[in-house]
């Protein structure tokens, strides 16, 4: 049996107990969470690649929106800077074809201004209006994904034929003296309509009635359980259900706006196409991404994914391709294996998923030693922009500007991962993973125990040398 040498034993069993050491350094305040909830913490040094802190790094938990970090990536590697969405007008013989490639970014505006390039060819349309979405299949929704959130409007449907984020506002105003009915005014008169079985109520004494929200495919929505009645008009932001029925309103209404006499009917086509005679096309890749980093934004991160499998695979992108498309693409180009992470979409928002922070790690490891792909700077920054511009955990100037990373949320799960800016001006690379986080007193205190976890792990970051 080989012997170490007592003082090089002594050395490496030192160096992984300050790495590993929960009782003393970063992770001493993970005590302070609250029973039940677990974590994985890791902390290195990008200029040398050493571990500085490790805490159960290899164990899968869910990503959340970290997970964006790894479709930004992937999406940067094998679509390039020039890349962009592009929605068309085609003609042929009598019919009109409007194709979609699953722009995240299209809005009615740009709709309009397509239609008004069809004005110029012609003012009747004697046949029909095809709407061809075969960029992507017809699946919308990622596995894992909850019902009850489907909804809302950050659960959007990912769909080759997206328009104005896949959502729609309305504004929910109180109507009479004594506020017991409400009018709903739905912006820019979107097709969707609102049912509306409310019980108001005043300050807690309904305190375990919830609001509740149903969908169905036709665009209508059920407003449902308990609502605390307010002075002042609040906003929802309802998830378009059907999209494909959507769009076609849009477009009937934009071809009438512009004058166009529509003879035949709007009708989902995926095979029709004709001669190109107007194209809208996204900003380029690179301001998808900062957009979908810094504000967490979860269509364009999913239909960002099904953009990569439809590229890598050559057939219309899908949660399934896109989704290969990712591992195979981090492995070939950056040497990354994700062999063992679940992924269900490019969001973070299936609870399906799983990631380890090792391989969150090596995601950032290979953005940060390359800058040329401009992906650290489209992160949120601390105190400055996104989702870390008022995180409690990161106010005040010290960190103002010295951490910049993603954020990932969702129940149970508070995520953050990124590079920060210590005292003596050294970079650290780390990222915190922290889910079945459930407070008991979840009504009043449900976030302070992370909130002061944060606080204090940061600082301890921000005060090593």
């Amino acid at each position: 049996m080989l012997k170490l040498p007592f003082i090089l034993f002594t050395f490496i069993f030192s160096s992984l107990a300050i790495a590993n050491d929960t009782a003393s350094g970063p992770g001493a305040y993970l005590t302070q969470l609250p029973p039940g909830a677990e974590a994985s913490l890791l902390v290195v040094n990008p200029k040398t690649g050493k571990t500085v802190y490790s805490h159960d790094a290899d164990i899968l938990r869910p990503p959340a929106s970290v997970q964006k970090v790894i479709t930004a990536l992937a999406a940067r590697l094998q679509l390039g800077t020039e890349y962009r969405f592009n929605t068309d007008i085609e003609v042929k013989d009598n019919d009109v074809i409007f194709r979609f490639s699953g722009d995240p970014s299209l809005r009615r505006d740009d709709i309009r201004s397509l239609v008004s390039s069809l004005k110029r060819e012609t003012s009747i349309i004697r046949g029909n209006v095809y709407l061809n979405g075969a960029a992507f299949d017809h699946f919308e929704l990622a596995e894992g994904l909850p019902w009850d959130n489907l909804g809302i409007c950050y659960s959007a449907p990912s769909s080759s034929i997206s328009l104005d984020d896949n959502c729609a506002v309305a504004k929910m105003v109180f109507t009479d003296q004594n506020k017991t009915q409400i009018d709903f005014e739905i912006s820019r008169d979107a097709p969707i309509s609102i049912v509306e079985k409310l019980e108001l109520t005043d300050g807690l004494e309904k305190r375990y009635c919830k609001f509740k929200l149903m969908a169905d495919n036709t665009n209508q929505y059920t407003l449902g359980g308990c609502l605390g009645r307010h002075k002042i008009p609040r906003f929802l932001s309802f998830a378009v259900q059907n999209t494909e029925l959507y769009a076609a309103e849009m477009i009937r209404r934009e071809l009438k706006h512009a004058g166009i006499e529509l003879q035949g009917e709007v009708i989902r086509n995926d095979r029709a196409s004709g001669r190109i005679i107007a194209r809208h096309e996204s900003a380029p890749l690179p301001e998808l991404l900062d957009e979908m980093l810094k504000d967490s934004d979860n269509l364009i991160a999913d239909n960002l994914l099904k953009a990569v499998g439809r590229s890598y695979y050559e057939e219309p992108g899908s949660f399934d391709n896109g989704t290969s498309a990712v591992k195979a693409i981090l492995k070939e180009k950056a040497g990354i294996d994700l062999a063992n992470a679940v992924i269900a979409d490019g969001s973070g928002l299936s609870r399906n998923n799983r990631v380890t922070a090792s391989q969150i790690m090596d995601v950032f490891q290979y953005i940060y030693a390359h800058p040329e792909l401009k992906l650290m700077e489209a992160m949120a920054e601390a105190g400055k922009s996104g989702t870390l511009r008022y995180r409690y955990s990161l106010r005040g100037d010290t960190f103002k500007g010295k951490v910049k990373g993603k954020t990932g949320t969702l129940y149970g799960t508070y995520n953050l991962a990124g590079v920060m800016s210590t005292a003596s001006g050294s970079p650290l690379l780390f990222v915190q993973m922290v889910t079945n986080y459930h407070h008991p007193d979840y009504h009043r205190h449900d976030k302070r125990e992370i909130r002061n976890f944060e606080k204090k792990f940061y600082q301890s970051l921000y005060s090593m040398k």
